[in-house]
């Protein structure tokens, strides 16, 4: 009886977790923008050569707050822009699941960039652009303080995973889903 009611604990938790990052109604272009604008400001402001490697980049999909929660089995949610010469030109949502160890909630921005006008040519092709299957993405990771070296990148497509206080970490985005929205 008891394994029963910890079975029966277990999956409320998990669905309250994933209802946590589960999409809600979704945000509007002009909140989306705003976000956006924020979060490579502070990247540029963080991270010497951020900026130069971004114009430079084909295209620069950001997603300025990804929701990651779970209790065993997790999932993550985000909604960003995808802009190419500054501007906005399409928004998208970034889904995944996943199972195994983990326990609580954080948030985190998400971008990534696509250095060759084939590589963003291959994403924009996609109604669904799975990370690893689609396409690979390298990210980049750097120590506090750190600069880009835009002469060392040579990935066509790159990416850089941050915490709210502008820290990269080393994660993975393999088997995230990103998808075209309407806001």
């Amino acid at each position: 009886m008891q394994t029963i009611q910890r079975v029966i604990s277990v999956a409320l938790i998990t669905f309250a977790a994933i209802a946590l990052v589960a999409p809600r109604a979704e945000a509007s272009a002009a909140k989306i923008n705003a976000d956006v604008r924020a979060s490579l400001d502070q990247f540029f402001r963080q991270t010497p050569g951020a900026r130069e490697l971004a114009n430079n980049a084909a295209g620069v999909l950001v997603f300025p707050t990804v929701v990651k929660a779970g209790f065993g089995i997790g999932g993550e949610y985000g909604e960003g822009a995808l802009l190419v010469g500054g501007r906005p030109v399409g928004y998208y949502n970034l889904v995944s699941a996943s199972f195994g160890f983990q326990l609580g909630a954080q948030a985190r921005t998400v971008i990534i960039m696509f250095m060759t006008p084939s590589a963003l040519a291959g994403f924009n092709r996609t109604a669904g652009w799975k990370v690893g299957v689609d396409g690979s993405v390298t990210l980049i990771t750097l120590g506090a303080g750190a600069s880009i070296d835009t002469n060392q990148i040579t990935s066509p497509v790159i990416g850089f995973v941050l915490d709210p206080t502008g820290l990269m970490y080393n994660l993975t985005l393999e088997g995230s889903k990103i998808s075209r929205i309407n806001p």
